[in-house]
């Protein structure tokens, strides 16, 4: 046997010392001296279900770098559970609304989103049932809207904006929003809600209804239509231009239940003619008085305010010919891009 395989042998058998069981046992347990050889080697341990001889060879390639690490070998610490939530859901950068009123069980919106109807029986049936009802849809706003258009032979924009986050302010406590009955009999002051419920419930007519309307009060509107048709007329747009401020969900209809079919019920509509409570109005203030009025405060802001902030996002919109609606987003692009600043006169083209 050569000097060379005999090496070879003498490392094997260290490299196996070194990694028997026994061996790391007598280290753990006798601590080395400063002067022994042993302390200056790593106490390497191989792979789980690695032979030892691939194991030195492993650990001859690695050198002196770290074995990687593998993250801890027990279970992971179990998180406590979100506490389940109190009170109806919140949507950041929405207002804070119980939303699930907008589409109350037996309940169905009209296609153009302006009112809900129901005609369960127990609506008309329950004085506390409806009074129940009404109070609880109370608590929530219309969504008032701006519709802006330009028409030529064609249409060339037609944006909407959504306005309802200026009637509620983040603090519940500055919310200014009433009902408001029908001064007529029965009287509208105290209990005026309930004697309105109980006169509907002791109505005999086959066909009947009662309305809860949502209004919003104190929005200077002229003054909003008057900015954008300006606006609209500096990029030189010579359209015909439509400015209008629809309100949806702005109706709780509550039907007499329909004992026949809905052809049966309008027949009788039509000839007997039908009672209608249209008496009481959940009113929601833009502001504490009309514009120009002393001491005037507003829900969240006034009308300057908000067309400093939107005019903007509007002017682009309509110089891109938008088709749909102006959001937050379009808001934020343009006060961190800046992309409105540049719009001036805009080729519309052939008229």
């Amino acid at each position: 046997m050569d000097e060379l395989t005999q090496a070879a042998l003498a490392e094997k058998a260290r490299l196996q010392q070194q990694f028997d069981p026994r061996h790391h046992e007598a280290n753990y347990l006798q601590p080395a001296s400063p002067a022994s050889p042993s302390s200056s080697r790593s106490n390497t341990v191989p792979v789980a279900g690695e032979h030892p001889d691939d194991a030195s060879s492993s650990f001859m390639d690695r050198g002196a770098t770290p074995p990687p690490y593998s993250g801890p070998t027990g279970p992971a610490p179990k998180r406590d559970p979100d506490p389940p939530s109190r009170g109806p859901p919140r949507y950041p950068g929405l207002p804070a609304l119980d939303y699930r009123l907008y589409s109350p069980a037996l309940f169905e919106l009209s296609a153009d989103s302006v009112a809900i109807r129901s005609s369960a029986p127990h609506w008309s049936s329950s004085t506390a049932a409806l009074v129940d009802l009404i109070r609880a849809q109370s608590t929530v706003p219309p969504k008032p809207q701006i519709h802006i258009s330009g028409k030529r032979a064609r249409l060339d924009f037609d944006v909407k904006l959504n306005l309802m986050s200026l009637l509620v302010p983040e603090d519940p406590r500055r919310r200014m929003d009433y009902i408001r009955c029908a001064s007529t009999e029965p009287s509208a002051g105290e209990g005026g809600l309930e004697a309105w419920a109980a006169r509907f419930v002791a109505d005999g007519s086959s066909v009947k209804s009662f309305v809860l309307e949502r209004a919003v009060a104190n929005l200077d509107t002229g003054w909003l239509e008057g900015q954008i048709r300006s606006m609209v007329a500096a990029t030189g747009y010579k359209g015909n231009v439509t400015v209008s401020f629809p309100v949806t969900h702005a109706k709780v209809v509550v039907q007499s239940p329909d004992r026949v079919n809905k052809f049966f019920t309008s027949m009788t509509t039509l000839f007997a003619g039908k009672a209608r409570y249209e008496v009481v109005k959940a009113v929601w203030p833009f502001a504490t008085a009309r514009a120009g009025e002393p001491e005037r405060q507003f829900a969240v802001q006034s009308e300057e305010r908000w067309w400093r902030e939107w005019k903007d996002p509007i002017k682009y919109a309509i110089s891109t010919k938008r088709q749909g609606w102006v959001t937050n987003e379009d808001k934020l692009e343009g006060i961190m891009e800046g992309r409105a600043k540049q719009v001036g006169i805009i080729d519309w083209g052939e008229y």
